[in-house]
């Protein structure tokens, strides 16, 4: 979670090596007012599947709607809905990021990882599942398997979320290893970039991994009513999740595709003439 090279698939949306792409009709016709101003998150459900969030924490503030911690006891799947806390920081840290993008969305807390941000890919594919059989609209992702062996699993189970109309957010591994889900089509990949601005993301035209958001130096709540000061792409995969949280408040009709589309048009690099000189910030081009 604490790099001093940044982390793996974030380079190309450096200042560096960031490409300009040019805006193709009607994808034009979107514009941030219509996609997201005034919009809060309010009535969009946005689960954190992770750690635990501490709803105690000041920068939650008691905003977490709904709790299940996923464990496997013997050969069955025990799902504890009883409030619990986080037991690293982890998913307090995401929470606290999508909560400053969209502050009024409906929190749940998906407990699948422990103290060192461990866990098996079986709690981790129920803890999926239970979102999906509860209606969650936006699932938060910021962490994965490079197994192998939960490839097939979970590429059902994104695929159904995708049919069931839950977008999935998910952060790249921080280390250059394909990890599962953020490979797969169905789902909004993230890695980060070094900027500030939480409303400022980027577009990349070469997949596997599609957009960038602030996840260097990022100050985030933590374990125990704390704060740090920390880089990853875990920390980039909030920032999407809570734009399309005010996204969906406002257009509750959108599919995962058409938010995917949505994204992508409002990208900072992409513009309406690429070729154009635009205003600059951080050393990025900022979307008009």
């Amino acid at each position: 979670m604490f790099f001093s090279p940044p982390p793996a698939w974030s380079e190309q949306f450096s200042a560096r090596t960031l490409q300009k792409i040019k805006l193709q009709y009607p994808f034009d016709l979107i514009t941030r007012d219509w996609a997201w101003d005034e919009a809060t998150g309010a009535g969009v459900k946005v689960a954190v599947i992770d750690s635990g969030i501490d709803t105690n924490h000041e920068a939650v503030g008691g905003r977490v709607k709904g709790y299940v911690a996923v464990q496997e006891e013997a050969e069955d799947i025990i799902y504890n809905t009883s409030p619990h806390t986080d037991s690293h920081g982890h998913a307090t840290a995401c929470a606290d990021i999508i909560l400053r993008v969209a502050p009024e969305c409906e929190l749940y807390s998906i407990k699948v990882l422990g103290d060192h941000l461990t866990g098996r890919g079986l709690t981790f594919a129920a803890g999926l599942r239970w979102a999906i059989d509860q209606g969650i609209q936006v699932c938060n992702l910021s962490l994965g398997t490079t197994k192998k062996d939960f490839f097939a699993l979970l590429h059902e189970l994104t695929d159904t979320a995708y049919f069931h109309n839950m977008l999935l957010v998910t952060a790249s591994n921080n280390i250059p290893i394909p990890s599962f889900p953020s490979m797969f089509a169905s789902v909004v990949s993230v890695a980060c970039h070094t900027g500030k601005d939480p409303f400022q993301y980027f577009y990349n035209p070469k997949p596997p991994v599609e957009f960038g958001a602030p996840g260097i130096n990022v100050r985030v709540a933590w374990l125990h009513g704390g704060w740090i000061t920390a880089t990853g792409n875990s920390f980039a995969a909030p920032h999407i999740t809570g734009l399309v949280a005010r996204l969906l408040s406002k257009h509750p009709e959108l599919t995962p595709f058409q938010v995917k589309a949505i994204l992508y048009a409002l990208a900072s690099n992409v513009l309406v003439d690429a070729d154009s000189d635009h205003s600059q910030k951080d050393g990025y081009p900022a979307h008009e």
